[in-house]
C-alpha cells in the first residue's frame, strides 16, 4: 500500500501527508528566496518577473510531477 502524499484538487495537487507538506514548504521557500535575491538586484517589476520565471516554472513543474506520481 502506497501512502498518498498529495491529492488532486482541480489542476492542482495539495498536500495530504507530511512528505507532501515538506515538498510544498520547500518549494515555496525556494521560490521566496529566489524572488528576494532577484528582486534585490532588479530595476523594475518586469525585470523581476522575467528573471524569476525560469526558477518558478521549474519548481512548480517539479511539484506537479511529484504530485502526479504520488496522488493515485
Amino acid at each position: 500500500m502506497q501512502l498518498k502524499w498529495f491529492k488532486q484538487w482541480g489542476w492542482l495537487y495539495v498536500p495530504a501527508s507530511v512528505p507532501g507538506f515538506v515538498i510544498c514548504f520547500a518549494t515555496l521557500g525556494f521560490c521566496a528566496s529566489v524572488f528576494l535575491a532577484i528582486d534585490r538586484h532588479s530595476h523594475s517589476a518586469t525585470d523581476t518577473l522575467y528573471n524569476v520565471f525560469p526558477f518558478f516554472t521549474c519548481a512548480f513543474l517539479l511539484w506537479d510531477w511529484i504530485g502526479a506520481r504520488t496522488s493515485n
